[in-house]
């Protein structure tokens, strides 16, 4: 299974995986559905991805383990990263428990983000 990954600053869309032609002037163009804005300096930004997450969930500070279908967020604000997780569509977010670290760089959120959807994303188990 794959999984769905956004990319934004605040609010963001599914992706649908494909790329569209480039643009009349031959630059290319950013996958439909798929927002990567470049936020002004200090502006919050995030990333999403859509995850399963193997037996025993995903705990968070608010509620618990969280189960099931599950969107996954890496927020980068004022040097510092949290993960919070969501039932999909749903509208309450959850902080993952110990999902917060410092971050001196939005370049890393990517990355950071890469390595939260591989440790929590097991759809297999």
């Amino acid at each position: 299974m794959l999984v769905s990954e956004r990319v934004g600053t605040e609010a963001a869309t599914p992706g649908n995986g494909t790329s569209p032609a480039p643009a009349a002037d031959g630059t290319p163009s950013a996958p439909a559905g798929d927002t990567a804005m470049a936020a002004p300096a200090g502006e919050p930004q995030s990333r999403t991805a859509d995850i399963v997450p193997g037996p025993g969930g995903v705990m968070t500070d608010e509620v618990g383990v969280v189960t099931g279908e599950l969107t996954l967020r890496t927020e980068f604000a004022a040097g510092q990263v949290t993960l919070r997780v969501q039932y999909r569509e749903a509208d309450e977010w959850y902080t993952v428990t110990g999902g917060r670290v410092a971050l001196p760089d939005v370049s890393g959120l990517d990355a950071v983000h890469g390595v939260a959807v591989g440790l929590l994303h097991r759809p297999e188990g």
